[in-house]
């Protein structure tokens, strides 16, 4: 399946340097903040928080969890 990326600033920066494998990794990471913050995302705030997170984790420190995550066992 192809790699579908809709944020127009950082979508070129992320097509030339993320391989597959992180983006699969970020879909993942995406959807536990999705559920976990309870985000709509058609909502503008809800969008903004994704896009600074996807920001956080490809190029800067890294998207954290949110504090009461508690992964599936």
């Amino acid at each position: 399946m192809a790699r579908k990326i809709t944020c127009a600033l950082l979508g070129p920066r992320i097509y030339e340097h993320v391989s597959k494998l992180a983006w699969q990794r970020w879909l993942k990471h995406q959807t536990m903040l999705i559920n976990e913050y309870r985000l709509t995302p058609i909502e503008p705030k809800a969008r903004k928080f994704l896009e600074d997170e996807m920001q956080k984790f490809f190029f800067g420190e890294g998207s954290e969890r949110p504090p009461d995550f508690k992964p599936q066992q």
